[in-house]
C-alpha cells in the first residue's frame, strides 16, 4: 500500500527570506511590549505613591543644644497623636535617620552629639485630614524645632507624571504598530512580485482574487504570530530582569519598585495575536491592491 504524499503549500515558507522580516517584527514587538510593561509599572507605582502621600505627614524633629533627640521625637509624637485627623503615629529612632543617610555617607558613624533630625510619621485620615496649619501651630512653643513635610503636596505632581508616561507609552505602541505594518507592506509587495507566476497560474485555473489574497494573508499572519510570540517573550524576560534590578536598587536607596506585576504575562498572547492581525491585515490590503493593478 503506497503512502499518500502530503501536498506542498502553494506559498512555501523560505527561511532565508523570512528570517530578516521575522527579526524586524520581533524587535518592534519587543520594544512595544517593553513600552506597555514600563507604563504599567509606572502607573502601578504611582498609584501606590499617591496613596501613601495623601495619607501621611512626616515631621522632622530638630533637637536643641540641650534637648535629647529621641525624647524630643517622643514628645512630638505624643502631641501629634491627639490632633484631630491623625490616625496613628510612628516615632523613628536615630538609627532610622542614619540608615537614610547611609547610601550617601557610607558606613561612617556620625558623632553622637551630631544634631541628626528624628523622623515622626503621621498617618492621617484622607477624608478628614488635620486643618491647614494645625500641625505647625501645635509645635509653635515647643523647645525643639519641627519641620512639617506635607506629602500631599507631591500627589498631584506624581499623578501628572504618571499620566504623561502612560500617554507617551500609548503613542510609542501606536508608532511601533505603524512601523510593523509598513514593513509588512513592503514584504508583501516583494512576495507578490516573486510569486507572480503562481498568482497568474491560479488565475488561469479559475481561482478568484480572494483565494490568492487569503493565501498571502495566512502566510503573513503566521509570520506575525511567530514574531509577536518571540518579541513578547523576550520583553517579558527583560521586564522581569529590570523589575528584579529595580527591587534591589529600591532596597539600597529606599526607592519604590517599578515592577509591573504578574498581570503582564497576559501581554505575551495579546501581543502575539495583535502582531499576527496587523501582519495579516497589512498583507491582505497590499495584495488586494496589487492584484487590482494587474487586472
Amino acid at each position: 500500500m503506497s503512502k499518500l504524499r502530503r501536498a506542498a503549500p502553494l506559498l512555501p515558507e523560505e527561511a532565508g527570506q523570512d528570517l530578516p522580516l521575522l527579526a524586524v517584527c520581533a524587535i518592534l514587538t519587543f520594544l512595544a511590549c517593553l513600552s506597555v510593561m514600563g507604563a504599567a509599572g509606572a502607573w502601578r507605582a504611582a498609584s501606590g505613591w499617591s496613596g501613601q502621600l495623601v495619607s501621611e505627614i512626616t515631621l522632622q524633629v530638630l533637637p536643641g543644644e540641650e534637648t535629647d533627640g529621641d525624647a524630643a521625637a517622643q514628645d512630638a509624637g505624643a502631641l501629634a497623636s491627639g490632633l484631630p485627623g491623625v490616625i496613628s503615629v510612628e516615632v523613628r529612632a536615630r538609627a532610622a535617620s542614619e540608615a537614610l543617610l547611609r547610601p550617601w555617607l557610607g558606613s561612617a558613624q556620625l558623632p553622637d552629639d551630631f544634631p541628626l533630625p528624628r523622623l515622626v510619621t503621621l498617618e492621617i485620615d484622607p477624608q478628614d485630614p488635620p486643618a491647614a496649619g494645625a500641625v505647625e501651630a501645635l509645635f509653635a512653643d515647643a523647645p525643639y524645632r519641627v519641620i512639617v513635610d506635607d506629602n500631599r503636596l507631591w500627589a498631584g505632581a506624581i499623578a501628572r507624571a504618571s499620566g504623561t508616561v502612560r500617554f507617551f507609552a500609548i503613542g510609542l505602541v501606536i508608532l511601533m504598530c505603524a512601523a510593523a505594518a509598513a514593513v509588512i507592506v513592503f514584504a508583501a509587495r516583494a512576495a507578490l512580485s516573486m510569486r507572480r507566476e503562481i498568482a497568474e497560474a491560479l488565475h488561469l485555473v479559475g481561482a478568484p482574487d480572494r483565494f490568492i489574497i487569503a493565501l498571502f494573508q495566512a502566510r503573513f499572519f503566521m509570520l506575525g504570530l511567530k514574531a509577536g510570540t518571540v518579541g513578547s517573550i523576550l520583553a517579558l524576560l527583560a521586564a522581569l530582569l529590570l523589575g528584579y534590578a529595580g527591587g534591589s536598587a529600591g532596597a539600597l536607596f529606599f526607592l519604590p519598585s517599578l515592577a509591573p506585576g504578574w498581570g503582564v504575562i497576559l501581554v505575551v498572547p495579546a501581543a502575539a495575536l495583535l502582531a499576527g492581525l496587523i501582519s495579516g491585515l497589512a498583507a491582505r490590503l497590499t495584495i488586494r491592491a496589487g492584484l487590482r493593478k494587474r487586472s
